[in-house]
């Protein structure tokens, strides 16, 4: 590198992030240590500076940061306090464009103690076009001004409070990409948000969370712990994924879904009204992914009523992926209707089928499913059946094995027994 020029040497070493590769090149000759105030992002890891050697751990990270020109990049993983973070933000705010920081605030005691907020500091970087906070509470509304240029906003392992969320994401009016990770305390929330393309909810709790969407250019929406979904404005909506492992999904209210291509709904206990009302809006979806466990009102678990083989896929007649589980599986049959079903019938995009069967009964009805989906996907290429958790001691387990293997055998090149 000696032979190279100031401008290459500094575009090199302006890649290095860890703040402990950047103090070591510091001291590795006076053209590096000049160098350095030209790198772009800077990296605290988690022990970074467990060897600090008495020095105050806010004053190091702000003479590194102070010593930057232009810092656009900034991710701190160790502790600081929120004295330390205002001084940080307050010297590189004209330039600062992404921010990660983990809080470690998760108690009443700790916020307390911190002195003024953490979040609230975060205010004095005007220029942020994203940010990612780890482990924060939030109990009160942020006082943060308008963030214009934010387009970016994470929030991970954090304990909100349903005003606190409103008004952090009031504060960012622009926002494309929302994720709420892990996130407990949440019962009702409403998102408006006119530029949303992109939106990941997962709420911990009771899985009982109402969510109100308006966000007209919603793209992808993967939401995790609602009970009640209400979302009108979908007519950009291309991905939805919805599942609750906590709760129940009582309620789904969405306007059209005329250009969604992957519908993924999974849970232990969906209302039947719900899933009937998600499957009706998505009659154009290609990929589609179900897992729910049980059906029936409130505490009621119910087994799934019968769904018509044919209807079912005459309402959705560009399906091309379709994964189904266990019960809702069982459901699905042919009620008769194959046996005077009009000739042209067929499923015609279909290529993929991945089947997941955990129990013998209803044998074979669900072998003539298996066969019914061979004959009349034209254009199937593939079909997975997977074997889980059969309880070998029913009588009827080993019959149907010997079944499903016969079908593998006479449909060896598409059908694959995993």
């Amino acid at each position: 590198m000696d032979s190279l020029p100031d401008a290459i040497v500094q575009y090199i070493l302006s890649h290095t992030n860890n703040a402990r590769d950047v103090a070591i090149c510091s001291c590795v000759s006076k053209r590096w240590k000049e160098s350095m105030p030209y790198i772009r992002s800077l990296y605290f890891p988690r022990n970074s500076l467990d060897n600090s050697n008495g020095e105050d751990p806010d004053f190091i990270v702000g003479r590194m940061i102070s010593s930057i020109v232009w810092l656009e990049e900034l991710v701190v993983y160790c502790p600081f306090s929120s004295a330390g973070l205002a001084s940080w933000l307050s010297s590189s705010s004209h330039s600062l464009q992404h921010l990660e920081l983990r809080m470690d605030n998760l108690t009443e005691k700790q916020a307390r103690l911190e002195g003024p907020s953490k979040i609230d500091c975060i205010d004095s970087a005007r220029a942020l076009e994203s940010l990612r906070l780890w482990g924060v509470l939030m109990t009160q509304p942020p006082k943060w001004r308008t963030f214009k240029n934010l387009h970016t906003l994470a929030i991970c392992g954090a304990r909100l409070k349903d005003n606190a969320l409103s008004g952090a994401i009031k504060a960012c009016p622009n926002l494309i990409h929302l994720s709420l990770l892990g996130c407990d305390g949440l019962r009702s929330v409403t998102i408006e948000l006119q530029q949303l393309r992109e939106c990941r909810l997962d709420f911990y709790g009771m899985g009982n969370c109402f969510l109100t969407l308006s966000c007209p250019k919603l793209q992808m929406l993967d939401v995790q712990g609602c009970s009640w979904i209400r979302a009108t404005q979908t007519n950009c909506l291309t991905n939805l994924s919805i599942s609750n492992s906590a709760g129940r999904v009582y309620k789904v209210d969405f306007g059209k879904l005329g250009v969604l291509e992957s519908l993924s709904i999974k849970g232990v206990q969906w209302c039947w009204d719900a899933i009937t009302t998600i499957l009706q809006c998505a009659s154009e979806v290609k990929q589609l992914f179900m897992k729910v466990e049980f059906t029936g009102d409130f505490d009621t678990l119910q087994p799934f009523p019968e769904v018509d083989l044919v209807d079912f896929f005459n309402c959705h007649p560009k399906l091309q992926t379709f994964e189904i589980h266990g019960a809702m599986f069982a459901a699905l049959c042919q009620k008769n209707s194959l046996k005077s079903v009009d000739s042209r019938f067929a499923i015609p995009y279909l290529e993929e089928v991945i089947i997941t069967v955990r129990s013998p009964l209803n044998a074979e009805q669900k072998i003539s499913t298996l066969e019914s989906l061979v004959k009349h996907g034209n254009n199937l290429k593939r079909m997975v059946i997977k074997i889980l958790q059969m309880k070998n001691c029913h009588s009827s387990a080993d019959d149907f094995f010997e079944e499903i293997c016969r079908f593998r055998y006479l449909n060896h090149k598409i059908v694959r027994i995993e």
